[in-house]
């Protein structure tokens, strides 16, 4: 399957890039496997950290990179270490063993070659835990279709209705319409949502907003067309999390986080008009203690 990489598109960029003679992708990666963290996570929604934690990999590169990331240091940096397939298969299994709930894939799509390889590896030596897709929404549903049967949970953002601020801040003017069509296939795969006796997430999928300064109008959009589309066959979660990361000239207008105001607003509109399964976010959660160090470990 790593044959894909030669001529790769396995994300909406569609590059091109022969990652396996060592070219750089829009990703910013090769066909090397590079993670910068792999450990027990508490600060995902209630049904996928559960008490324990969530199995969490963090994977170096991305495909979107938003001019907000707050893993930027990962996603832009590339911090991280390269590894053997075959290890990312005994992390997988290092983390049941160490309680997690689920394996959590951070920023998985360039790297679904490899994914696909190590859960094959890591199920035959005894792996049971729910995967989770964790991912920036903007996912080419060609690629998803090569994940059927290997994850459970998907767990998609949908950062953008309008073509303005996908441009402006992730530059994708199709963001919206690649997003509606991953998650449609999202959906597809998983069928149905199931919980085990503790709460926590067995199958299903939860699409995340985070609310950015200035896009409350766009975020209500969201909100809608997901509720219309999907109806209680997903979560959506709503975030306030967003965290200026120092004082970007550039961006004048998201160097301030969001006001309660704001969010409550956003809130009360999802309530409104009928939004049950839901998450919401209380307190200062759009702190930079909430971003984990990328210092390499469980790798």
């Amino acid at each position: 399957m790593k044959d894909i990489l030669k001529d790769c598109v396995l994300c909406p960029r569609e590059c091109h890039a022969d990652r396996t003679s060592g070219k750089r992708g829009y990703c910013k990666t090769t066909d090397e496997l590079v993670v910068a963290r792999a450990a027990l996570h508490m600060w995902e929604e209630p049904c996928i950290s559960g008490e324990e934690g969530s199995g969490t990999v963090f994977f170096s590169g991305c495909a979107l990179g938003c001019v907000y990331c707050q893993n930027s240091n990962i996603s832009k940096g590339l911090a991280g270490k390269v590894i053997k397939i075959e290890r990312l298969a005994d992390i997988f299994l290092e983390l049941q063993y160490k309680g997690a709930n689920n394996i959590n894939l951070v920023t998985p799509s360039h790297y679904v070659p490899h994914i696909i390889e190590a859960l094959s590896i890591s199920r035959k030596r005894g792996l049971i835990l729910p995967v989770v897709y964790n991912c920036g929404g903007y996912e080419k549903a060609e690629t998803l279709k090569l994940l059927e049967g290997y994850v459970d949970i998907y767990l998609p953002d949908f950062k953008y209705m309008s073509a303005e601020p996908a441009m402006k801040y992730s530059n994708c003017k199709d963001y919206f319409e690649v997003a509606a069509a991953a998650i449609e296939e999202m959906v597809r795969q998983v069928k149905e949502t199931s919980f085990d006796e503790r709460g926590i997430m067995r199958k299903g999928v939860i699409v995340r907003h985070l609310v950015l300064p200035g896009y409350l109008e766009d975020s209500k959009r969201i909100i809608r067309y997901l509720h219309e589309t999907y109806g209680d066959r997903i979560f959506i979660s709503i975030m306030n999390q967003y965290t200026p990361i120092g004082n970007n000239p550039a961006y004048p207008e998201l160097n301030r986080k969001i006001s309660e105001e704001e969010y409550e607003e956003l809130v009360d509109y999802a309530i409104g008009i009928g939004v049950k399964n839901g998450f919401i976010q209380e307190g200062d959660t759009a702190s930079e203690s909430f971003i984990p160090e990328f210092d390499g470990e469980g790798v």
